[in-house]
């Protein structure tokens, strides 16, 4: 198998956040520009090493694939040449902000845990402790670094970085369930399907189960739980540099809020927080006057 390219696209990580529609785009906006740059980077590469995992392809091209960009991180913490666009921009920000290289090797192994087993199913009915996993893996890291390029590496912030990360994640995964089926991934914790009467693991049957209501009102509880303790961990951090966190952990709660309003009986409806309210709740954030919620 030919060695996979790791950055062959001329388009840096500017770009690439630019035509995403992610929530995170707008706090990141307002950053200063070294900041943003930072930030856009960590999301580019989030970004492409998903796109391994997601996009159609035999597993072990996407295994390649990922292992290539672990090479290429370890190389670039080595002193090495980056590869393209988006492992130079990489590189600056390590370099600017310190970013930790197990962070970003934390990506690649979240990621990894999407791929396909050898039966070639998806991630399918976690248990709760292989969610808190992935949760710290995909989530929990890109806190850890953005606290960082936010100047705010203390152990309160970090933990703070941690609880949000979760509630983040847990958001994302209600808010997917449709997307990810179709994926044949099925991210709700075994336990709490057991605990609706939801037997088997087939993401579409899961998603038809008259009692998937209550498995996903569980995993919202534990959203909000980790929303509240965010929020109780952030009186003890200084809340000037965390204004773009301030303002991702309000969105995504008022997404959660939507979620729960809207109901479980047909997840493939759409739920989003508009650009407008983006914009507004983030310059409230960046102006120190966060909406209460």
């Amino acid at each position: 198998m030919t060695p996979p390219l790791i950055d062959s696209s001329a388009e840096g990580p500017e770009a690439v956040v630019g035509r995403s529609s992610s929530t995170f785009y707008w706090p990141m906006l307002l950053l200063p520009r070294s900041k943003r740059a930072a930030m856009f980077a960590i999301y580019a590469f989030c970004r492409r090493i998903d796109d391994i995992a997601d996009e159609p392809g035999e597993l072990e091209a996407k295994r390649a694939g990922l292992d290539a960009w672990r090479r290429e991180i370890r190389s670039l913490y080595a002193g090495g040449t980056p590869g393209g666009p988006l492992a130079t921009a990489l590189k600056g920000a390590i370099e600017r902000y310190g970013l930790p290289r197990g962070e970003l090797e934390a990506l690649i192994d979240g990621m990894a845990m999407d791929l396909p087993d050898e039966s070639g199913h998806g991630i399918r009915a976690p248990s709760l402790d292989e969610l808190t996993l992935y949760c710290r893996r995909v989530a929990g890291a890109v806190g850890m670094l953005a606290i960082r390029v936010f100047d705010r590496a203390d152990p309160a912030t970090e933990a703070f970085a941690l609880a949000l990360g979760e509630a983040l994640q847990l958001t994302n995964i209600l808010r997917d369930l449709s997307e990810d089926a179709g994926l044949g991934r099925l991210y709700l914790p075994r336990e709490l399907l057991e605990e609706a009467g939801i037997a088997g693991t087939e993401p579409a049957a899961v998603l038809a189960h008259p009692n998937l209501p209550q498995a996903c009102e569980a995993l919202a509880d534990r959203a909000e739980a980790r929303f509240r303790e965010a929020r109780t961990l952030l009186a003890n951090c200084r809340r000037g540099p965390l204004w773009a966190a301030v303002a991702m952990m309000v969105l995504y709660h008022r997404l959660l809020v939507r979620l729960r309003v809207r109901g479980w009986a047909r997840p493939d409806e759409r739920v989003r927080v508009g650009k407008r309210e983006c914009a507004w709740v983030t310059m409230r954030c960046a102006l120190g006057t966060p909406p209460a919620r």
